[in-house]
């Protein structure tokens, strides 16, 4: 197979901007120069990476898989010529997080702090990002890894052989209200009475397994607002809107200055994993060098747990 680095280049222009003529620009040549080599890198590869027929264009399958291991082969070429250039490349490569505003905040610095501590000095770039924008981003291969919530049961649409994952903590989704003036919870789950609800939205990862739950218990409730983001769900509870079913690294301050408070009991709390998924096509160093500590630290607490 022989593969030319322009066509590579060529490919993830066309895969950012979804327009031929538009990429075309981006790379200095004329449409018709750069329909042909696009072309040609799918004559080379025997594969159809792109759908023609939708505007604005769509990756195949097979072209949304390909693209990880073209901008990825791209960077890596970029990243050694700074290298020799001596510029960005003396602190090495840095590795592109894509996380969840609360874990970006509640859990990254610490963790971080952690393998830092334990001997494995990473350069990283986190980019705070909701559930959809990160998988994505994983997918499409312009993060390395996705740090985010999982719940235990549930798929966050991602094939796990293709995107492999770890597990790094548990947590819990507690649902929570404003407070009174004396600190108790504006409103409860226990009363018979119906509860404003600040829900999920169809389709949101986190709010599954909460929907599964409200529908279980019967709760008597009146949505009165709707989001995909646990943050957002968040700030409504806190103007005293109504019960929000978040995870609980999310509202530790606000819980500690007695700002929300839990406004059920245990039965009303469900639980929640944090990992980080890779793409098991990235062959980046530094992500090499923390799967291999993942998996160690893995095997670690396995073998203390059967002792």
């Amino acid at each position: 197979m022989n593969l030319e680095m322009k066509w590579l280049e060529d490919f993830v222009a066309l895969a950012a901007t979804r327009s031929f003529s538009r990429a075309a620009e981006r790379r200095f040549v004329t449409q018709p120069a750069f329909s042909r080599r696009i072309r040609a890198l799918e004559e080379a590869l025997g594969l159809t990476l792109v759908n023609r027929s939708r505007t604005p264009v769509e990756l195949t399958e097979a072209g949304q898989v390909f693209l990880i291991s073209a901008r990825h082969t791209v960077e890596q070429l970029r990243e050694v010529v700074r290298h020799l250039h001596h510029s960005e490349g003396q602190q090495g490569e840095a590795l592109v997080v894509a996380a969840a505003h609360s874990l970006a905040l509640g859990f990254f610095p610490a963790w971080l702090a952690r393998l830092r501590g334990e001997g494995l000095s990473l350069a990283t770039r986190l980019e705070a990002a909701n559930v959809g924008e990160a998988v994505r981003a994983l997918r499409e291969g312009t993060c390395d890894v996705l740090l985010g919530y999982h719940e235990p049961g549930a798929a966050l649409q991602l094939d796990p052989g293709l995107f492999p994952s770890q597990l790094l903590g548990r947590t819990w989704m507690v649902p929570v209200s404003a407070t009174r003036s004396d600190g108790t919870a504006l409103y409860l789950l226990e009363n018979e009475r119906s509860v404003p609800l600040l829900a999920y939205s169809a389709g949101a990862s986190l709010g599954r397994s909460v929907n599964h739950l409200l529908r279980e218990r019967a709760l008597r409730s009146t949505t009165v607002y709707e989001t995909d983001m646990a943050d957002s769900l968040k700030g409504m509870a806190l103007q005293g809107l109504g019960i929000a079913w978040v995870p609980l690294l999310s509202v530790d301050g606000e819980l500690a200055r007695n700002e929300l408070a839990i406004c059920g009991g245990a039965h009303w709390q469900l639980p929640l994993e944090i990992r980080l998924y890779r793409c098991a096509l990235i062959r980046k160093a530094a992500l090499r060098a923390l799967w291999c500590k993942l998996e160690s630290d893995l095997k670690r607490s396995q073998k203390t747990s059967l002792t």
